[in-house]
Formats: C-alpha cells, sequence, structure tokens
C-alpha cells in the first residue's frame, strides 16, 4: 500500500510547504524548513512522502505516519528505497 491523496494533502498542509525533517544525520540543526514546490516538479525543491516507521516494520499509511521530506533529507533515512 502506499499513502491516499488526502493523506498526502493533510500532511503538505501540516508541513506548510517545507520538509519536516528533524534527522540529526542530515547536518541541519532542528527541522530542515527547505522550501518546498506544491507541484513537486521543481529540481532542488522535490519532495516525498515519507512513513516514519516503515510498512515492512508494520507501519500504517495513515497521518500521523506520514512526513513530507525533500528528497535530500529523504534519501538519508534509514529506510530510504528499501
Amino acid at each position: 500500500m502506499a499513502f491516499s491523496q488526502e493523506t498526502i494533502d493533510q500532511a503538505w498542509r501540516r508541513a506548510g510547504g517545507k520538509c519536516e525533517c528533524t534527522l540529526k544525520n542530515c547536518g541541519h540543526s532542528g527541522r530542515c524548513n527547505k522550501v518546498l514546490d506544491p507541484q513537486n516538479s521543481t529540481s532542488g525543491k522535490k519532495w516525498h512522502a515519507h512513513h516514519v516507521v516503515s510498512q515492512e516494520a508494520g507501519g500504517s499509511d495513515g497521518f500521523s505516519n506520514c512526513l513530507i521530506l525533500c528528497v535530500d533529507c529523504h534519501e538519508n533515512t534509514g529506510s530510504y528505497g528499501g
């Protein structure tokens, strides 16, 4: 399964159009806050909807398990691509 468009839209509104990453290994202090492209088409401002708890580990496709992350931050998660 994957996130529904409604869940992604809710997460996008919560994120305020900015990356929600707080991972220390990404090199930013606190939240990333990179401004993202709402249409997800501009290079350098693209984003992904990320499962906080991976589906393989039993994570849901619900709103509380969805973060909006810039591609750079998403690639730094332990579960990216897996």
